[in-house]
């Protein structure tokens, strides 16, 4: 197959419609099944919504689907996300419910797709992004290890801690300081355990609120990514790796506008009400083409004194939204209290004990990403 070959939208969901619908025997397409379709050089996808009670039906359904779109002409990747709801319940006499999913108002830059002005900083080779919908996971806690694996497998390495109403990076990296301006007038990130971070704690008091509009907070961004000196002509940085803000609002629709991803790991707890979140993180960047490079879960068990797996918040719930995303899990992070010491003392686990489990499963995560 020719995977150069341009996509054609109208092609693509006749396509489908040779999927069928078991619930109505249509296909894809025509039972209105195909939504937030996205087309993009090499790679189409889209998110296939059904009630909940009716998620094991259509899981051959999404296989089938993205089997079908990858033997397409021009399609490289495909990705098909099976989602669901739970059926809510009649309202209240007197109550008009707004329809799940009604549009409230058109939004030029909400439409699926690359936003075409993203790009990445100068002297980036690539950036992965480390996000969850929900805050309270350990995503930071993630960022920073997964940098500091990737660091120790030789590569120039840089953080950018985007979470600006809650920056931990200072304190997980043990670093403190104020960021100087080089020659072209852009910042130059301090340095600890081998990375080049950047982050809004640099700028402020540790206990200083960050009482910002949306505005406000999104331009704080734009010049952490675009106007620090992350690398140099002769020492390109070979990847930046972007802590998000728990969510998907304003800091992080302008980091997907504005810098270009070559991937975002989704992060998530075992237990459904982080998994919920997840999934609102991951169609947010299967709306915008960004790759998902897979999912880690964290907290995933404690191991006690027999070493026996305590599953504390629930057992493989990311592995089944993987699973479901068709990306990899890339790995299963412990409950440890050495973990969470390392992170406080701003020693990073993966740097300062290499030989724990929790840092032999950041080294892992690091190889899959490298």
């Amino acid at each position: 197959m020719d995977r150069t070959a341009p996509l054609d939208r109208a092609a693509l969901l006749a396509a489908l419609n040779q999927v069928a619908d078991p619930k109505t025997g249509k296909g894809l397409s025509d039972a209105g099944l195909v939504k937030g379709l996205i087309l993009a050089p090499g790679r189409a996808g889209f998110m296939l919504e059904v009630p909940a009670a009716d998620a094991a039906l259509y899981a051959p359904v999404r296989t089938a689907a993205e089997q079908l779109l990858s033997t397409l002409p021009g399609v490289a990747k495909a990705q098909v996300v099976l989602t669901s709801e739970a059926p809510s319940a009649p309202p209240a006499p007197g109550v008009t419910r707004v329809r799940k999913g009604a549009r409230i108002a058109h939004d030029p830059g909400a439409q699926a797709g690359p936003p075409a002005e993203a790009e990445r900083p100068a002297h980036v080779k690539r950036v992965i992004a480390v996000a969850s919908g929900k805050g309270g996971v350990g995503k930071s806690t993630i960022s920073v290890n997964l940098a500091t694996a990737l660091a120790r497998q030789g590569l120039r390495v840089g953080l950018l801690d985007a979470d600006v109403y809650g920056p931990s990076a200072p304190r997980m990296l043990g670093v403190d300081g104020e960021p100087g301006f080089g020659p072209e007038k852009k910042l130059i990130p301090l340095e600890a355990w081998g990375l080049k971070v950047m982050s809004i704690g640099f700028l402020v008091d540790e206990g200083a609120p960050m009482i910002w509009r949306g505005p406000m907070a999104s331009s704080a961004v734009r010049q952490m990514v675009h106007d620090v000196a992350w690398g140099s002509e002769a020492e390109p940085l070979d990847v930046l790796v972007v802590d998000l803000p728990p969510g998907t609002g304003d800091i992080q629709l302008t980091l997907v506008q504005k810098l270009k991803l070559d991937g975002v790991v989704i992060v998530s707890t075992p237990q459904e009400i982080a998994l919920i979140d997840a999934r609102r993180a991951a169609a947010m960047f299967l709306k915008t083409a960004t790759p998902i490079l897979g999912v880690v879960e964290n907290m995933a068990y404690f191991a006690d004194a027999s070493g026996a797996r305590v599953p504390i918040f629930g057992e493989g719930g990311a592995k089944a939204e993987a699973v479901k995303l068709g990306v990899p899990l890339l790995g299963e992070i412990p409950l440890d209290v050495a973990l969470r010491q390392a992170c406080d003392d701003g020693k990073p686990v993966s740097a300062a004990a290499p030989e724990s489990p929790a840092a032999q499963v950041f080294a892992q995560i690091a190889k899959a990403l490298s």
